[in-house]
């Protein structure tokens, strides 16, 4: 029985390199596709960083940093959760503080247009910019507390490149190169600040974790993960880029921690299916994995 234990302790003691050449071989089978995955297990302690540190183009997972923000600002004073905010679709370029409007037909959420001329709690405004990745939510909050205010809490809690410049279509601001950045291990250390309290109340954890569970684009990282199992994630989508940040809480065992930054194929459906087979594998060893480390004898 010991020599079997043993046997189960020396498989688990390499699963992640067999973990980063199945990623691999999965992201060779899309053209053109280029990945970036974080992963930490807060149960096993495995970590895997592929190309976690290039820069890439945020997209909407840029909104968790503003939701941070948010929050922060209304335990600081600054603002109240409930205080109400009145909507117009007009803000301001960072290039030279030109007007432009967003489009309502390329938001993720519609209904906040009909809302237009009317005060809107923040608190409202700030589960629409996460669950259905509201763009007039998200210009709206960022006006509010500010970009660099946001950059700056990024910093504070560990996440050394991430970069958010400004709200949404913006595009002065695109074509000069002004846009939100992040690297695959920046959002991780983000989520992982959220799962383990770092630096918020735990009231405020729990709220920003509610708030993730509820997200309504689930064809990502949940995807790859048994139906039931909770996700606490963030997706974004660009031309020719799709991303997906997630806290994932597999039954019985603390949660891991996984961001799938990916780019180069102009299919988003092609993009998503590749997020969701890489979660399929990350799942697969976060399982076996924890239980090699259940099997293993205690000393």
């Amino acid at each position: 029985m010991i020599a079997v234990l043993l046997g189960v302790a020396l498989i688990a003691a390499q699963p992640v390199d067999s973990l980063r050449d199945k990623i691999e071989a999965r992201v060779d089978r899309t053209p053109g596709a280029e990945a970036a995955v974080a992963y930490m297990d807060l149960h096993t302690g495995d970590t895997l960083f592929l190309n976690a540190d290039t820069a890439f183009h945020a997209a909407s997972t840029m909104k968790v940093p503003v939701m941070i923000e948010i929050f922060g600002s209304a335990q600081a004073g600054r603002i109240a959760m409930g205080q109400g905010i009145m909507l117009v679709n007009q803000f301001a370029s960072i290039v030279d503080g030109s007007r432009y409007s967003l489009d309502q037909d390329a938001d993720g959420d519609t209904t906040l247009y009909r809302r237009l001329g009317q005060r809107v709690p923040i608190d409202t405004l700030l589960r629409l910019m996460i669950i259905r990745s509201s763009n007039l939510a998200t210009n709206t909050l960022v006006a509010l507390v500010g970009a660099p205010e946001v950059t700056t809490a990024m910093r504070r809690m560990g996440a050394e490149r991430i970069q958010v410049l400004r709200g949404v279509e913006d595009g002065k601001a695109f074509d000069r190169g002004l846009v939100n950045t992040t690297s695959a291990r920046d959002m991780a250390v983000i989520l992982r600040a959220i799962e383990e309290g770092r630096g918020i109340t735990p009231s405020d954890r729990q709220q920003m974790i509610d708030i993730l569970l509820a997200q309504e684009f689930n064809q990502k990282i949940p995807a790859g993960v048994p139906r039931g199992t909770r996700v606490a994630h963030k997706t974004g989508e660009i031309t020719s880029h799709s991303h997906d940040a997630a806290i994932v809480y597999p039954s019985s065992r603390r949660p891991y921690i996984l961001v799938i930054l990916t780019r180069g194929v102009s299919s988003a459906t092609v993009l998503d299916r590749l997020i969701a087979d890489l979660s399929a594998l990350v799942y697969a060893h976060s399982t076996a994995s924890a239980v090699a480390n259940a099997a293993q004898p205690s000393r």
